[in-house]
């Protein structure tokens, strides 16, 4: 009986991935996946608000380290709020990034629950690995947009002549620093696409490698156009990162396209109707013991003839 409890029937990953769970069991288990990543994410938010005065002033120290916003008078760094609220509701605001992210293993696995059990296990697998090198490639990102916007704010700040007084709205600047970091991840991004297409066979490294003016011109041109900052400091540093990883990302597609063609030269020296050899050792059948004969059931007369007798 305890074996019998231990021992329960398949999961709902099996059951969805062979295919006999019904229409309805499919919607109550997305329900079920909502609500646990919604409950994360307001898990992640209340811990976010807790600490979302500390990463405001992590996020506007590289604009408080220049004398341009020094108040003159008192040296205090000075951020202009335009209405009564406008800093709650940026507090708020940045508390929700701060769930989104404290959350993420919460609702990144919920998603990645439901949807897994339609995909093979080599593709789960490719799943696992893009997962892993996004994840760092963004991290990459977001931390040089913080260095550029150092950079970028000195570089405006310091053109403006003697007269001019510069003091920076408050949610203006966290909206420009937020999607910065978010350009710049997005941006590092790029790499796994690359990848992909060498991946599942649309692409050589070859083909890649031959592609490298264009995607170099590409990069400079997207960085001139997704960079907010007008200085030539923020799109080079941009456009550089991203034809580093592009390089990198054709170092490893030709390192998996000789993978391939080593596996596809081990096939070809085979002929096509020889025999594969087999790789274990078959065990010998013995025979078994022989059946007794059954004695044969008598055929039951007709109807008719049974009717002769008894008559």
């Amino acid at each position: 009986m305890a074996f019998s409890l231990l021992r329960r029937g398949p999961s709902n990953f099996e059951r969805a991935a062979d295919g006999s769970m019904t229409l309805i069991e499919h919607l109550r288990e997305l329900r079920m996946r909502l609500f646990r990543a919604s409950l994360g994410l307001l898990i992640g938010f209340i811990i976010g608000f807790a600490i979302s005065k500390r990463v405001m002033d992590i996020m506007d120290n590289p604009y408080c380290q220049l004398p341009a916003a020094q108040d003159p008078e008192t040296g205090k760094c000075l951020l202009l709020q335009l209405g009564p609220a406008d800093y709650l509701l940026l507090q708020l605001r940045m508390s929700l990034w701060l769930g989104l992210i404290i959350a993420g293993p919460v609702w990144l696995y919920q998603l990645w629950a439901f949807i897994a059990p339609g995909l093979h296990r080599n593709e789960r697998r490719y799943a696992y690995a893009f997962a892993a090198i996004a994840a760092p490639l963004f991290a990459a990102g977001g931390f040089l947009a913080f260095f550029v916007v150092h950079t970028g704010l000195e570089f405006l700040l310091t053109i403006s002549p003697d007269n001019v007084q510069t003091t920076l709205e408050v949610g203006r600047y966290f909206s420009f620093v937020t999607n910065l970091i978010l350009i710049f991840g997005v941006a590092f991004e790029f790499p796994l696409i690359i990848l992909m297409l060498n991946f599942v066979g649309l692409a050589s490294s070859q083909r890649l490698l031959g592609w490298w003016r264009i995607a170099v011109f590409a990069f400079f041109a997207f960085s001139a156009i997704a960079t907010p900052t007008p200085d030539p400091f923020g799109m080079t540093a941009l456009a550089l990162c991203l034809c580093v990883l592009y390089f990198a990302a054709v170092g490893v597609a030709f390192l998996n396209d000789r993978r391939k063609r080593r596996r596809q030269e081990s096939f070809d020296s085979l002929d096509d109707d020889e025999a594969s050899p087999l790789t274990y050792d078959t065990d010998p059948v013995e025979a078994g013991a022989p059946l007794e004969a059954v004695a044969p059931v008598a055929t039951p007369l007709p109807i008719e003839r049974r009717y002769d007798e008894t008559t």
